[in-house]
């Protein structure tokens, strides 16, 4: 099932809010995080003089046993000079000189760990983290030395705190920048909103401009007032309307010359048919003149088909690589009967590297080529006439020549301006159609080529016959060739 449309400016959209709020969230929990370091930090700060008030009160006291011991007169009381609000709880332990239990909380749990190698603070402490009656907590522990006249040693100072106010400030600076990140995601939406619609305006309104268009009008766009990235598609858009116009142009051209021409030959058909019915000429010459018109009429027709399929040519991207020398030999022989006909003196002249000249065409559009070249020689010669066909390379490396001399009356100098127009034929050579040349002249513009024409003249300035150089570009060396 195929997917429907994407729209540009949703994608715009996600493309920037998406990769913004990935960040803001990131950076949210970041600063979640960060937030209990410093909350850690200041009420660290606060387990520490707490577990220092704690050991200010100890003292050393005699002990019939050990000697001297540790003993601390404290109460709950002391500590609560230390509580930031109700929210929060503090638990302490303190530990004497051989690890009896001196003072405090007794299933706190004793510390087992090791004092930090690097520190902020200038006494023995350490804070870590862990869960006392099934709360997390925070704890401090205070490695203080005791002394009195009876002996001196080290007291173990555990002060633990639970982490509802650390948390409580944590999530009151999380929620205090949530808000103005929000703020700050709708701020962003708004401008990419207002920003996306006015950069996707042109394409608007040429969308609308394009949909409020007659059927048939393929003028170019105005692409002046259109942004940079836009130029490339309508620079494209233009091109391929200018193609659709000429071969809209070349469809009314056909139609309007095809039906102006068949009038002439099914007229006259008319005529001579009714003129055999009437019995006014004989059966049989009747005949051949209609055979005559039906014969003319059918070169028109296949000629002009001829010429519609040249357009076809200049759309087609695929096109193969053939060697000419074998298209032009092809074309020789199917013409062989007409010159024995005539019995014209020919000569097909190849050059030794005739093999080698291949040009990007298809093979059908150089064998029409040269048939209605050979076909023109053939007509305007006389009998007994001479008629030459050269292939050899061009003046320009890149490039092969074609010429053909024919020995008829050459050209009369008001064809000899525009010789490849429609439908006109010299004078002396009224049973053409006029189409040959023009096909000659589509085919070579279509293969990127040149075609002159230009009358044989002899030493004393008189016509000896017409001279048709047809130059082609040879197909570059890197394309595979096909023959």
């Amino acid at each position: 099932m195929k997917s429907p449309p994407r729209s540009l400016r949703n994608q715009l959209m996600l493309g920037i809010l998406l990769p913004v709020v990935a960040f803001l969230v990131l950076n949210a929990y970041v600063l979640y995080q960060q937030a209990l370091n410093a909350a850690d930090t200041a009420y660290d700060r606060t387990l520490l003089a707490s577990a220092k008030a704690i050991g200010e009160q100890l003292e050393v006291v005699p002990d019939a046993l050990h000697g001297h011991r540790l003993l601390g007169s404290l109460t709950y009381a002391a500590l609560e000079a230390f509580e930031a609000d109700n929210r929060s709880r503090l638990y302490y332990r303190v530990t004497g000189f051989s690890g009896e239990m001196v003072a405090g909380f007794a299933d706190l749990p004793p510390w087992r760990g090791t004092l930090p190698t690097n520190t902020l603070y200038a006494a023995l402490v350490h804070f870590y983290d862990d869960h006392y009656q099934g709360e997390p907590v925070r704890v401090a522990v205070l490695l203080q030395p005791v002394a009195g006249v009876y002996g001196l040693g080290m007291a173990t100072i555990q002060v633990a705190e639970t982490l509802e106010l650390r948390q409580t400030l944590a999530r009151q600076i999380l929620l205090d920048t949530l808000w103005r990140q929000s703020l700050l995601i709708a701020l962003i939406g708004l401008v990419v909103f207002v920003v996306v619609q006015r950069a996707t305006l042109p394409v608007r309104r040429l969308s609308a401009a394009l949909a409020a268009r007659p059927e048939n009008d393929l003028s170019p766009l105005d692409s002046a007032a259109a942004p940079t990235e836009l130029q490339p598609l309508l620079q494209a858009t233009n091109q391929h309307m200018a193609r659709l116009s000429d071969l809209l142009q070349h469809q009314k051209r056909f139609v309007r010359d095809t039906s102006h021409q068949i009038k002439t030959p099914l007229a006259v058909l008319r005529t001579q048919l009714q003129s055999a019915l009437r019995g006014d000429v004989d059966t049989h010459l009747a005949l051949r003149e209609m055979m005559q018109t039906v014969d003319g009429a059918t070169e028109m027709a296949n000629q002009m088909l001829a010429l519609a399929k040249i357009e076809q040519l200049r759309i087609q991207a695929d096109v193969p690589v053939v060697a000419w020398a074998e298209a032009l030999r092809a074309v020789a022989l199917d013409v062989a009967a007409l010159v024995a006909d005539k019995q014209l003196d020919f000569e097909l002249q190849l050059d030794p590297t005739a093999s080698t000249l291949r040009v990007r065409a298809h093979e059908w559009s150089l064998k029409e080529l040269a048939r209605n070249l050979l076909h023109n020689a053939i007509r305007h010669s006389p009998p007994g006439g001479s008629l030459r066909i050269e292939l050899q390379a061009g003046p320009e490396p890149s490039s092969a020549q074609l010429t053909i001399d024919d020995s008829g009356g050459g050209l009369p100098q008001n064809l000899l301006d525009n010789p490849f127009r429609p439908f006109h034929t010299a004078v002396h050579a009224p049973h053409g159609s006029g189409l040959g040349l023009a096909i000659c002249h589509g085919i070579v513009q279509t293969l990127g080529g040149q075609i002159e024409l230009q009358n044989r003249l002899d030493e004393h300035g008189r016509c000896v016959g017409l001279r048709a150089s047809v130059r082609l570009p040879l197909a570059e060396p890197r394309y595979s060739t096909i023959t």
